[in-house]
């Protein structure tokens, strides 16, 4: 279900059942939780998850759920929440390409990932209306924050589904680009940051994290990027960069 490579600092995570969108049921989730754990032993220093097929993932594979004894809290608070949050915290610049269905556990993934592209004919939104359920995986605050409660609760009133092109340009993802487009793109992204000052990029990583979780503050947010810059200057990478500039060359970073 879940495949794994690792090649030039980069790990490939591939949620690889198409035939069922790649829902994800309580192995697949252990086995995704195991895969960043092995790639955070390899030392790789960016990562991309992508889904095998024409979605990215449709969210939990509910197949072989009797609503009747469903352990929700099992699932979601026990299983779901703690890989969103080990993703989120995973030591090096992460990158998604998704393309049709991102719904459910799906967007939860893609809110766990630092950079998001997106296909353009991406489906995004809460269908769960149909099922009697509500939006999870965190799809509450992202829509909140980013559309505000006016169209976040049309959404899931109404169980529309946006395109990737309209959620990109609500401010949702990073980038929307043509489908047999965006794998390429997100590859080439984490290769480059996989080249790049990875103290660096996870610095401004945690900084984003505190500003979102905290509300810090702007001057409370630039005392923090200061004590930051200031523990850089101890890196290799940032003597690196540097004397590159100063000898006018390109920067070799290591990572370190």
């Amino acid at each position: 279900m879940i495949d794994l490579t690792i090649a030039d600092d980069v790990a490939h995570v591939v949620l690889n059942a198409p035939a069922k969108l790649n829902a994800l049921d309580e192995q697949a989730l252990a086995e995704l939780g195991a895969a960043y754990d092995a790639a955070e032993a390899a030392d790789v220093r960016a990562l991309v998850l992508r889904g095998e097929g024409r979605a990215f993932c449709a969210g939990r594979d509910i197949s072989g759920v009797d609503p009747r004894d469903d352990d929700v809290i099992g699932y979601l608070g026990g299983l779901v929440t703690p890989l969103l949050r080990r993703m989120a915290a995973f030591p090096a610049p992460t990158f998604a390409a998704a393309q049709g269905a991102c719904l459910g556990v799906g967007l939860g993934l893609l809110i766990a990932t630092d950079v998001v592209y997106v296909a353009d004919t991406a489906k995004i939104g809460s269908p769960f209306a149909a099922l009697g359920a509500t939006l999870d995986s965190g799809g509450h605050a992202l829509f909140y924050e980013r559309l505000g409660a006016h169209k976040t609760l049309d959404l899931i009133y109404t169980g529309r589904l946006m395109s990737g092109t309209e959620a990109v340009q609500s401010g949702l993802f990073s980038q929307v680009l043509p489908a047999d487009e965006v794998l390429g793109a997100t590859t080439a992204a984490a290769a480059k940051a996989a080249s790049g000052a990875t103290a660096a990029f996870l610095a401004s990583k945690e900084l984003i994290g505190r500003i979102r979780d905290e509300r810090l503050a702007l001057w409370d947010s630039v005392e923090i990027e200061n004590a930051a810059q200031a523990a850089l200057c101890d890196t290799g990478d940032y003597r690196e960069g540097f004397a590159a500039f100063q000898e006018k060359r390109p920067p070799v970073f290591t990572g370190r």
